[in-house]
C-alpha cells in the first residue's frame, strides 16, 4: 500500500502516529475531515497482521465517520484511532498504553475526540478521561454516556424498519426472519429488540456463549459462522466485522434486505451495485449504525439524551428518503447516501 496514494483516494486529511518501544504503544489517529467540526471516532485496540492493515483500517473507518456525521447532520468531522495490540499483553502494559494514548489524544488539541470501539471499554474511556477532556463514552458516574450499544441497536432497528416499509410494504416486523451475524454488544441488543417485536431469529457468532445466550433468551436458531450467508431469511443483519459483502458471499444471500451495524460491510464500493442487481435492498451501514455516534455526540454538545433519541428515531425517515431516491434514480443506495453526505460537506466548505 502506498500511503499517500491511499490518502488521496480517501480524500484525507491528517494521519498522526505515536510509538513507544518501552510500553509497546503503536498508535494511529486518522483524522479524515474537520469541515463540519471536531472529529469524533472510536479507538480500536486489536491485533493486526501488518502495520498496513492497521493504517488501512483506521483510514477507512475514519472516512466512514465523516460520512456518518454528515448524513445525520451532526456538527462533527470523522476520525478513527487504532492501538495495535501487542501479543501476550499483560494488565500492567495495557494500562500504560491506555494512559499514553490519552496523552496522545490530548496533544491534538481537540481536533480528535476519542470513544469506545472494538477492544476498548467504558473503563478505558474513564481512564483516558484522566488524561484528556477529548473523550466520550465514559461511565455515567464520570458524567459520561456509558455504553452506547443499546442506542446503536435502536438505530439499526429503525433503519431496518424503514427498509421493511420500503421493500415489503409493512409497518411491523411480526413473523419476519432476521439472520444476525455477530450477537455481541450491538447484535445482542438488536436481537432483543427484534424478539420483542415478534421476529424469528437465526444467529451466529465466533463466541459460542453469545450464541447460547440468544438461543436461551430469545428462542433463536443458531448456525455456524460460515453458514449465516445462506440462511433463508427476510433480512440479513451483519453486526460483526466489515468487508463481509463480497464476490464470494453476495451470491449466497437468500434475503430481501441487508441491514446491520457492522462498519464497512461492502468489501468494495461496486458490491452495492451487485446487491442491487440481485434485487436485494441494502441499507447503508454508516447510516444504520449512526445512533451510537449520535448518542455520545449529544453529551459533547450538551443537547442531552432526549435530543439524541429524536435524532436516532430520525434514522427511519432518512433511510426511507434514501431508498426512495435510489429507486427513483435507479442508483445503488450506497451511492446515493454517499452523494448526500458529500453534498453536505461541500456545502459547508463553500
Amino acid at each position: 500500500m502506498d500511503l499517500f496514494d491511499y490518502a488521496d483516494e480517501l480524500d484525507y486529511g491528517e494521519l498522526h502516529f505515536k510509538v513507544n518501544p518501552e510500553t509497546g504503544l503503536h498508535a494511529i489517529v486518522a483524522i479524515h475531515d474537520l469541515t463540519l467540526g471536531p472529529a469524533i471516532g472510536g479507538c480500536r485496540f486489536i491485533e493486526y497482521d501488518t502495520t498496513d492493515d492497521a493504517i488501512r483500517d483506521a483510514m477507512r473507518l475514519g472516512r466512514g465517520m465523516t460520512y456518518k456525521a454528515a448524513i445525520t447532520n451532526l456538527p462533527h468531522g470523522g476520525a478513527k484511532s487504532v492501538l495495535a495490540r501487542p501479543k501476550n499483553l499483560d494488565a500492567h502494559q495495557r494500562v500504560e498504553i491506555i494512559d499514553e494514548f490519552g496523552e496522545f489524544v490530548d496533544s491534538l488539541d481537540g481536533d480528535y475526540i476519542t470513544a469506545e470501539d472494538s477492544g476498548t471499554s467504558v473503563e478505558d474511556m474513564n481512564r483516558i478521561g484522566e488524561k484528556t477532556d477529548y473523550v466520550l463514552g465514559r461511565g455515567p458516574d464520570k458524567g459520561g454516556s456509558g455504553d452506547p450499544s443499546p442506542h446503536t441497536a435502536t438505530g439499526v432497528r429503525r433503519g431496518l424498519e424503514a427498509a421493511v416499509k420500503f421493500d415489503l410494504g409493512r409497518d411491523d416486523l411480526d413473523g419476519l426472519t432476521v439472520a444476525i451475524q455477530g450477537v455481541g454488544a450491538v447484535g445482542y441488543h438488536l436481537a432483543k429488540q427484534l424478539h420483542e417485536r415478534g421476529v424469528n431469529l437465526v444467529v451466529t457468532d465466533v463466541d459460542q456463549s453469545s450464541v447460547d445466550r440468544c438461543v436461551e433468551e430469545f428462542g433463536a436458531e443458531s448456525v455456524e459462522p460460515d453458514e449465516i450467508y445462506g440462511v433463508d431469511c427476510d433480512i440479513f443483519a451483519p453486526c460483526a466485522l466489515g468487508a463481509i459483502l463480497n464476490d464470494g458471499t453476495i451470491p449466497e444471500l437468500k434475503c430481501d434486505i441487508v441491514a446491520g451495524s457492522a462498519n464497512n460491510q461492502l468489501a468494495e464500493s461496486r458490491h452495492d451495485a451487485q446487491l442491487m442487481e440481485r434485487g436485494i435492498t441494502y441499507a447503508p451501514d454508516y447510516l444504520v449504525n449512526a445512533a451510537g455516534l449520535i448518542y455520545v455526540a449529544s453529551f459533547y454538545s450538551g443537547e442531552g439524551s432526549e435530543a439524541a433519541a429524536e435524532r436516532i428515531d430520525g434514522i427511519y425517515d432518512t433511510m426511507l428518503e434514501i431508498l426512495q431516491r435510489a429507486d427513483a434514480e435507479n442508483k445503488p443506495t450506497g451511492h446515493v447516501t454517499n452523494q448526500i453526505a458529500e453534498e453536505r460537506i461541500q456545502a459547508a466548505r463553500d
